[in-house]
């Protein structure tokens, strides 16, 4: 492979910002959830990367075809790799992707088959664009891009910002993370935060049921989460975690009187050692996504409630891991049910496309 921008390339990213910037050089794209994906073509050759140089080609073998029919002979490709459902971006079934064994993901291809969003070109045939603004990248990529294959796309493009609301809100419900924001002006900087990005925000009580140690051995590193459903099981919704090294050590003594005889009568005592099992909500065992990685924890007595901030829901749980706002005492155990959360009702995905390409 022989092209003007090589791999590995550290993709442009976007600063977190609480509301829609408005500038006359400003234009708006939904934020897609699922995996950001460097794609190289060099004739037969098709590469697929992530974000963090990890290889992707193996993976989506689909995608690799399809794009070789969608791309010209030698480009540079920036977008996002999703699975489009009835129901919207399904972001778990992605991850079941990124299986060892290649049987797994030649069947998985066949059933679940990825779709790539494209959203910027960082070169084409001899020349490299990323020195240029991105009005002419996003002219040269709408031209470029050949959208008759099924499952690829180019990615929606308003410079209103009525628009860019209007998707924010309508369109949570199918899976987006929310809203980018870029200037027309600006060139490719690989690995800075040259974008910006509006994310959905919410807050919930939630039961704290346990807790996991911090990777480096000190300190807790996340909060183990549950909520109440309507028969009175505690569901595992995720985790609250990104404390700073200060934090983790003040919750190691903060927590300790919940630790005591905490699993006698705990709603998880029988996974307190078992393997999480695909589709599940066991806190427990070995990562389905990282292989080895260990997710064993440290059971609390169901007393605590904490406020926690989380994007939005996806199959019953926080899609993202949450972010402690502060502990609630205040409040007890039971009332942190499944009814507090906003959940957005599901938009047709395709009504997206449709309004573009009618506009």
């Amino acid at each position: 492979m022989d092209l003007p921008v090589m791999p590995p390339v550290k993709p442009m990213l976007a600063t977190l910002v609480r509301e829609l910037p408005i500038a006359s050089e400003l234009v708006y794209e939904p934020k897609w959830d699922g995996f950001r994906c460097l794609v190289f073509r060099d004739g037969d050759e098709v590469e697929l990367g992530s974000r963090n140089d990890r290889p992707l080609t193996r993976y989506f073998p689909e995608l690799a075809e399809l794009l070789a029919e969608a791309l010209p002979p030698r480009c540079v490709v920036d977008g996002e790799i999703v699975i489009v459902t009835d129901a919207g971006l399904d972001f778990d079934t992605l991850q079941l992707r990124l299986h060892p064994a290649a049987s797994r993901v030649r069947k998985l291809a066949a059933e679940t088959p990825a779709s790539f969003v494209a959203f910027d070109l960082l070169a084409l045939d001899d020349r490299d664009l990323t020195g240029e603004h991105f009005g002419e990248r996003r002219r040269l990529l709408e031209r470029i891009l050949d959208v008759a294959p099924s499952r690829v796309h180019l990615t929606p493009l308003s410079a209103d910002p009525d628009v860019a609301r209007d998707w924010f809100t309508r369109f949570e419900g199918a899976g987006f993370d929310g809203v980018m924001a870029k200037s027309t002006q600006a060139r490719y900087e690989q690995d800075r935060r040259v974008m910006w990005k509006v994310k959905h925000e919410r807050t919930a009580d939630c039961v704290v049921a346990g807790f996991r140690v911090h990777k480096d051995g000190e300190g807790v590193g996340s909060l183990l989460l549950g909520l109440f459903d309507d028969e009175g099981t505690l569901h595992h919704v995720g985790v609250a975690s990104g404390f700073t090294a200060a934090r983790r050590r003040e919750l190691v003594t903060e927590l300790a009187p919940l630790r005591q005889n905490a699993l006698d009568h705990h709603p998880w005592r029988e996974w307190a050692a078992a393997h999480a099992e695909a589709g599940g909500r066991m806190p427990g065992g070995l990562s389905r996504w990282s292989a080895g990685k260990d997710l064993s924890w440290e059971p609390l007595r169901t007393e605590l409630v904490a406020e926690v901030r989380y994007e939005h829901l996806q199959a019953g749980r926080f899609r993202h891991g949450g972010r402690l706002v502060r502990f609630r005492p205040d409040r007890t155990p039971e009332s942190c049910t499944y009814a507090q959360l906003e959940e957005a009702p599901p938009a047709e995905l395709a009504a997206l496309f449709e309004e573009v390409s009618s506009s």
